[in-house]
């Protein structure tokens, strides 16, 4: 797993590894994280070629982007 995204939402804790895009939840962030761990390793079990890809990306570095209307009140 290279890089994924944390958030709450219904009660559980939410995450989306980015490249792939695999998503899963749970009850506390470690739950979510172990879960994702393992989904993504499943999930690239699958595609050899995209795991190879994969580790040949390297981070340089992660940073918020926002839309220029605040999504989380339903504007636009």
């Amino acid at each position: 797993m290279k890089l994924s995204v944390v958030w709450k939402e219904e009660g559980v804790f939410v995450v989306r590894e980015v490249f792939t895009g695999v998503t899963t939840q749970g009850e506390t962030i470690e739950k979510a994280l172990r879960n994702i761990k393992e989904a993504v390793e499943l999930y690239l079990e699958e595609l050899p070629e995209l795991r190879s890809e994969l580790r040949e990306k390297e981070i340089i570095g992660v940073m918020n982007v926002y839309a220029s209307k605040d999504v989380r009140r339903g504007d636009g």
